[in-house]
């Protein structure tokens, strides 16, 4: 009763523009699809087409053998677990990883897969803060400013400056699926623990919305300190990426 065939991405675009739709949040892989690590398959019911699957590869993104995205028409959604093991007889992939907020896919995730994990979580912007520290400016980096050493992230388009000082920078990415930006920071080393951290965020977020996007962010699940900045900056998180093994395939 149903098929899978691979076929391009653009074939099943205005069934992905239906999964956004109705997974109205930052999608971690979504750039996958625009810089060609991906492999589409479509669904198919009576000859119509009901659905799509995506199969990105697993770390270096060399072997496509990890399904990420899955989508059915929602009046076909009673063909889920028949539609899913097709479409992973068909693409043979060993691997499943997905958004918890994405419940479609994480549902069929606990079916399907085994030794579950997460090493990311998803935050999402909550409320409005209004943070004030003395003395700090926000403010656009320029090119002659005297910028730290950065360890984990790149240098930002914007900088707090102390006494013209560059104490931390931060920025948000556009790659992600519209309307959304992800934010990313620093602090310099000698400066952490103030809640300049929490501060950047929040005027970060404000940047993004004048830029027409909606601010997002993810962290490690055992960063704690990145996760407290975010959260209390505004953010709350909004769900885990999640990975795991096939169970035929086990």
């Amino acid at each position: 009763m149903i098929t899978v065939n691979k076929i391009d991405l653009k074939e099943i675009l205005y069934l992905r523009t239906l999964f956004l739709q109705e997974n109205n949040f930052q999608i971690r892989y979504d750039a996958c699809h625009q810089r060609g690590w991906t492999d589409s398959y479509v669904l198919n019911y009576n000859q119509e087409k009901i659905g799509y699957g995506s199969i990105k590869g697993n770390e270096d993104l060399k072997d496509r053998d990890t399904v990420f995205e899955f989508y059915l028409i929602p009046s076909f959604r009673n063909l889920s677990l028949t539609a899913f093991s097709a479409l992973l007889d068909s693409s043979m992939a060993t691997f499943i990883e997905c958004q918890s907020n994405d419940l479609l896919l994480s549902s069929l995730l606990f079916q399907y897969g085994l030794d579950i994990n997460s090493n990311v979580v998803l935050l999402e912007d909550h409320q409005t803060t209004d943070i004030k520290i003395d003395n700090i400016i926000f403010r656009k980096r320029k090119e002659n400013d005297d910028v730290f050493d950065h360890k984990a992230e790149p240098i930002g388009d914007y900088v707090l400056d102390l006494n013209q000082e560059v104490v931390a920078t931060g920025g948000f990415l556009l790659h992600y699926n519209m309307p959304f930006a992800d934010l990313y920071m620093e602090v310099k080393e000698e400066h952490r623990k103030k809640g300049l951290g929490s501060f950047l965020i929040q005027e970060l977020k404000t940047q993004c919305y004048l830029a027409g996007r909606v601010p997002a962010a993810r962290t490690d699940t055992d960063n704690i300190a990145s996760r407290a900045t975010l959260i209390k900056a505004g953010c709350k998180v909004a769900g885990y990426m999640l990975l795991g093994k096939v169970k035929n395939n086990s």
